[in-house]
């Protein structure tokens, strides 16, 4: 089966304002940041392996940037929940799996670098969150994990202001009340802190982390973690 040609769209994604394509913009500025942090970070060459955890379907700019920006593709295990087998044929040597992040089907430290780039943030509770890192930090050697920060006055995915500072249970009911029962689960968008980020690494990992700012305050935090 041939998707090159195929036009799908995320769940994330079709509930995510874009404004034109502004959003996907300001996001793909954002994503080459933290993209030219990691090369600068781990200084990856052509044999090191890495898995990507979180790719999607969808086709957008900002969409799966990491395939599109890495230039050893044959190095690259991508999963997903999503069917991204289209990126076998847009990335030569690339291979995907269709899978479960948090239950990777990999023995431990398999690879040398995990990547994972604003998916902790939509996969359930804190307890789910922390075991999602723990699975990272389980099957690679070093991890890249980025996320928007909580505190940012602009939340990304409803692109409503402040109101994701409110206790999140006042924060839910506000998106329900405003149509965006999407993001008003807990499974589908429970944003982070640094602090909440840091304590879900094992005791024996060392975390570096680091600060992206958008328009002054901080937007995106960084996790570089070395077992």
């Amino acid at each position: 089966m041939i998707f090159a040609k195929k036009k799908s769209l995320s769940e994330y994604y079709k509930h995510q304002p874009d404004f034109g394509g502004l959003v996907s913009f300001v996001s793909m500025y954002a994503r080459r940041k933290m993209y030219q942090s990691l090369v600068e970070t781990v200084a990856p060459t052509e044999k090191t392996t890495v898995l990507d955890v979180g790719v999607t379907c969808d086709r957008r700019t900002d969409s799966n940037f990491f395939e599109k920006l890495y230039p050893y593709s044959h190095n690259i295990t991508a999963v997903g929940l999503e069917d991204a087998s289209f990126l076998e044929q847009d990335h030569p040597g690339l291979t995907f799996i269709q899978a479960d992040g948090a239950k990777l089907p990999f023995p431990n430290q398999s690879f040398d670098l995990v990547v994972c780039f604003a998916v902790i943030e939509h996969v359930g509770d804190r307890a789910q969150q922390q075991a999602f890192v723990q699975e990272l930090c389980r099957v690679g050697r070093a991890c890249f994990i980025t996320t928007p920060n909580r505190w940012y006055p602009i939340e990304f995915h409803t692109t409503l202001p402040l109101v994701h500072w409110l206790p999140s249970a006042w924060f839910r009911k506000i998106l329900k009340w405003l149509g965006k029962d999407f993001w008003a689960s807990e499974k589908n968008l429970n944003l982070l802190s640094e602090k909440e980020v840091l304590s879900f690494f094992p005791q024996q990992t060392r975390v570096y982390t680091k600060h992206f700012r958008l328009l002054g305050p901080i937007s995106n935090l960084v996790f570089y973690a070395e077992n």
